[in-house]
């Protein structure tokens, strides 16, 4: 039952809090009189046609989006052409959600495996890691140019003069660097790190760090942009195959570490990570080996290190391959993987992360057939996901689709806005609320005398959403007089 403990013309109220309640954030009451953040509860995931990327089988697939010419580029090994590893460009049209492509070209000719990719925004390049199996598997990066509907590249570059494996790579944004992670099997399978700078067509490398003294399988990096740290999450084979994650800062040409976390305590693979940009918090998708089920977990930043909240798992069947993007304009994660609980079909599913914790919508099938070698990449113009895999039904032809995330419902109405949460409150626990008459000073980046309204997905904007819920009125940057 809400209890008020404020003055007359306006003050505070004492609830129990339904789910994670962050500080400064606007607050609904549940016919249960408990209080809630507000969000937007389902969502729904519009797909475009199926097109095929590459007219043979297709392994070891990365995507990335470059954000200069506004391009989805897929890297892949090509079966159906001595297994060399190819890219191409894809094009994006948001009145339809389709995709159309240009001429795959060839980075490497040979045998490539292990690929990974990201957009370097500094340069406007995109570099791809892989394992040059023509080179006795020694890991390799090349820069790729696009133009049109086209890409070239520039001379590959070995960073590991040793076979490598489990790759993965990521552009850290505040030093303007690549950061590629692996396993180097020329160093006990240890778990690595470089740091590459791109200069025209080619990179250079700083000196190998060792992040995991121990067999590490899996690797997934990220950059978590708010606090300008790299977070490598990974398969711990040398800790019972733990979930293990660990936050690395960038300085010059090499990378340090901070001490590594558990997030699970069992066995995983398939682990990939995302930032969300809204929430500030690092999203963990995994394939739980004990039982195959598909989790996830949210983990947050402090300094050089990293804490987690509590595993929810979002697929109580075997999920193969998932792969994890965040969606900033939906505000929402999205991860797509192989269902073994519906013959492997590709599936789809949108998360919501509220402070340390995350939920999760209605599984969706974008695939009917088997879809595995899944990679996953956010395109900033057309505001749409893309997907690529191969398609078990078509020769595992190398394929893509277009996902684009919308909502159905929202859980505020003008009648239960009470208003604005006075100090963080976990589940179950007593949340008090700055109601009507009193003033909010907790927000930011406010404009006094400015009105504002709460939007759907919990955040406060100066146009009315629907439905029209009336905030208050701003009196300084971190000041609001509630109205309700």
């Amino acid at each position: 039952m809400l209890k008020r403990i404020g003055a007359e013309e306006g003050g505070e109220f004492k609830a129990v809090a339904s789910g994670t309640l962050p500080s400064g954030k606007p607050v609904v009451v549940n016919a249960d009189g408990t209080v809630s953040v507000v969000s937007e509860t389902s969502a729904t995931q519009a797909q475009g046609t199926a097109v095929a990327f590459e007219s043979a089988d297709t392994t070891f697939t990365a995507s990335t989006f470059d954000s200069n010419s506004n391009k989805v580029v897929i890297a892949y090994k090509d079966k159906g052409n001595s297994n060399y590893g190819t890219a191409v460009v894809g094009t994006v049209d948001s009145s339809d959600n389709s995709i159309s492509f240009g001429t795959p070209v060839v980075f490497e000719s040979a045998n490539t495996t292990e690929i990974a990719a990201t957009f370097d925004s500094n340069s406007n390049k995109v570099v791809i890691a892989y394992s040059d199996e023509g080179n006795s598997g020694h890991g390799n990066a090349i820069i790729g140019t696009v133009s049109g509907t086209d890409i070239s590249f520039g001379s590959a570059v070995v960073f590991e003069s040793a076979e490598t494996s489990e790759i993965s790579c990521v552009f850290d944004t505040n030093s303007n660097k690549v950061v590629i992670a692996y396993r180097d099997q020329g160093n006990n399978n240890y778990g690595t790190a470089i740091v590459g700078t791109v200069s025209g067509t080619s990179i250079s490398f700083g000196t190998v760090v060792v992040f995991n003294s121990g067999q590490t399988k899996f690797t997934s990096t990220v950059f978590d942009s708010t606090n300008n740290k790299v977070v490598i999450a990974y398969e711990d084979d040398a800790n019972s195959d733990y979930g293990t994650a660990i936050v690395g800062t960038v300085s010059g040409t090499g990378i340090s570490f901070g001490s590594a976390t558990v997030f699970l305590e069992a066995s995983v693979n398939y682990v990939s990570a995302a930032y969300d940009t809204d929430a500030q918090k690092v999203v963990v998708s995994i394939n739980n080996n004990s039982n195959n089920y598909g989790k996830a977990i949210v983990g947050t930043v402090s300094g050089t290190s990293i804490s987690f909240g509590s595993v929810v798992t979002f697929a109580s069947a075997s999920t193969l391959y998932g792969r994890i993007v965040y969606d900033p304009v939906a505000k929402k994660v999205v991860i797509a993987y192989a269902d073994g609980g519906d013959s492997d079909k590709g599936t789809l599913i949108v998360g919501t992360v509220s402070g340390t914790s995350i939920s999760f919508g209605s599984e969706v099938v974008y695939e009917v057939g088997k879809s595995p070698n899944i990679s996953i990449t956010y395109d900033s113009n057309s505001e749409r996901v893309v997907i690529a895999y191969s398609d078990q039904n078509n020769s595992d032809y190398g394929t893509a689709i277009v996902s684009q995330t919308g909502f159905t419902s929202t859980n505020i109405t003008s009648e239960n806005y009470i208003g604005i949460s006075s100090s963080g409150a976990a589940d179950g626990t007593t949340a008090i609320i700055d109601t009507k008459g009193a003033i909010a000073d907790n927000l930011s980046s406010l404009t006094p005398g400015q009105s504002y309204f709460v939007q759907t997905d919990g955040t406060l904007g100066t146009t009315a959403d629907d439905p029209s819920v009336f905030a208050g009125t701003a009196i300084a940057a971190t000041k609001l007089i509630v109205k309700g």
